[in-house]
């Protein structure tokens, strides 16, 4: 690596730690129950998370959506740590660590969503997930100061029909900041899609306006999905932890109820 080079990559590194300092003020909505969610999820789900790094605020905004960040569940794919700590069952990107392995308990305190591929097959299902698996250790090129610098802008002065192609500036990587960039391709090795194709055939998903044409076209490329598509996508069905647990509203106690009992209660 020549001078320059190394010069570079310690402002990107600088500039990668910043970005990924936590945000003052944030606060879950409604995270999910821990052990409902390690019950429901199963390999090769999309797990999407309400992130609170400053770079979180930047990729919410240009999306205009609640998720900032999208991890796949592996399973138990992955062995146990030799000191006892959780086992890894997650692989995501992150800005700065580049592909790596984390616990589920690591997002325990977030909004989360959980979004699952319909249909898949079992031998796909593992093809996804061993790519994933064989991308940890992947790092992000910190010498791309032009990708780190937009991120540092939390609300461009553009117009919504444009926030999406911002992520698309700089290197021929463009998102490799973004999570979703990793988990897309994964999919798309397999043919899964996420987003729907433009076609007019009887019974498929079209687009109607010349700009949701344009808008699909140009992400068809796996570098440029972001943590909303997989919500969005008519091939990924959202599961709440909650109701595939078992969900009876009768049982629910609100805040002031009194019970029958307490009234006849000497």
């Amino acid at each position: 690596m020549g001078l320059f080079d190394t010069f570079l990559e310690k402002i990107g590194g600088f500039l990668a730690g910043k970005l990924v300092q936590e945000s003052s003020g944030y606060e879950p909505y409604t995270p999910s129950d821990y052990a409902t969610l390690c019950k429901t999820l199963e390999p090769g789900d999309v797990l999407l998370v309400e992130g609170n790094q400053h770079v979180s605020v930047v990729i919410k905004y240009l999306t205009q959506s609640t998720w900032s960040h999208a991890a796949l569940y592996i399973g138990q794919e992955l062995p146990e740590p030799t000191d006892g700590s959780e086992r890894p069952s997650l692989i995501e990107v992150n800005l700065g660590q580049g592909c790596i392995a984390v616990p589920l308990s690591r997002y325990e305190s977030f909004n989360t969503r959980i979004c699952r591929p319909v249909g898949l097959t079992k031998r796909d299902r593992q093809k996804v997930v061993d790519f994933m698996i064989g991308k940890i250790g992947l790092q992000y090129d910190l010498k791309n100061i032009f990708d780190l610098l937009r991120y540092f802008f939390p609300t461009p002065p553009v117009p919504v029909r444009w926030r999406r192609r911002m992520l698309s500036l700089g290197s021929s990587s463009p998102t490799k900041a973004i999570c979703s960039s990793l988990i897309a391709q994964a999919y798309q090795e397999v043919g899964y899609p996420i987003l729907p194709e433009v076609t007019l055939a009887p019974g498929r998903s079209t687009a109607i306006s010349p700009y949701s044409k344009r808008e699909i076209l140009h992400i068809r490329h796996h570098s440029l999905f972001t943590p909303r598509d997989f919500d969005l996508s008519p091939y990924f069905r959202v599961v709440k932890p909650t109701i595939e647990q078992g969900f009876d509203y009768k049982k629910i106690t609100w805040s002031g109820q009194v019970s029958k009992k307490d009234i006849l209660r000497p």
